[in-house]
């Protein structure tokens, strides 16, 4: 568990909001593929089932909307997983750690394991996913990704979830990119695309 104390209070809720604007106006078919918010019940589960407290930011989140409904995302990388999705991810992981001994103990300096029980996959596809790092340490609370085929990297990640969004409702609403290297664009259907810029 984690002491609420450690973390500022959450920019999320007003990051969401100025995400969920311009989509209603720029991408309306995408802003609707995003759930209504989690029940607060569900997210009290998951926490005992994966025995996490959710960061704030995530929890705001969650409050805000509980993922999206299809695969594909309105924001740059995989789309948010609903906190059924977070949880059934999480423990697959730990299933496919315990059962390939992917626990490793002779990691080098810096070098990240496969998976980690403290890590909670806040965005999922395919396997991938796009986790909040729950360890002890000035650390906690950023953002990385967790291949299905590799070891965890949180080289390009964001120090928050709430850092993340609202460099993403900032390029939405200023132009620019998103870590660096993406950039959205409206299709000729309407559709948010995020591509990678040369």
């Amino acid at each position: 568990m984690t002491d609420d104390s450690a973390f500022p209070a959450s920019s999320v809720p007003a990051s969401w909001a100025r995400i969920d604007a311009w989509l209603r106006t720029h991408a309306p078919a995408d802003h609707a593929m995003l759930r209504p918010p989690a029940d607060p019940a569900a997210v009290e589960a998951a926490e005992a089932e994966m025995g996490l407290r959710f960061p704030p930011d995530l929890s705001a989140s969650l409050a805000c909307h509980d993922g999206m409904d299809e695969g594909r995302s309105v924001l740059p990388g995989r789309p948010p997983a609903p906190v059924d999705k977070i949880v059934a991810h999480w423990s697959l992981c730990i299933d496919i750690n315990e059962d390939l001994g992917l626990f490793d103990d002779d990691l080098e300096e810096d070098e990240e394991p496969w998976w980690h029980p403290s890590w909670i996959p806040w965005a999922v596809l395919d396997g991938d996913s796009q986790v909040i790092d729950m360890r002890p340490g000035p650390d906690q609370g950023r953002l990385g990704n967790a291949e299905h085929d590799d070891r965890a990297s949180f080289d390009r990640g964001w120090p928050s979830l709430g850092a993340y969004l609202a460099e993403v409702a900032d390029v939405l609403e200023n132009g620019g990119r998103v870590g660096a290297f993406l950039s959205p664009r409206i299709d000729s259907d309407g559709r948010l695309r995020w591509e990678r810029a040369l």
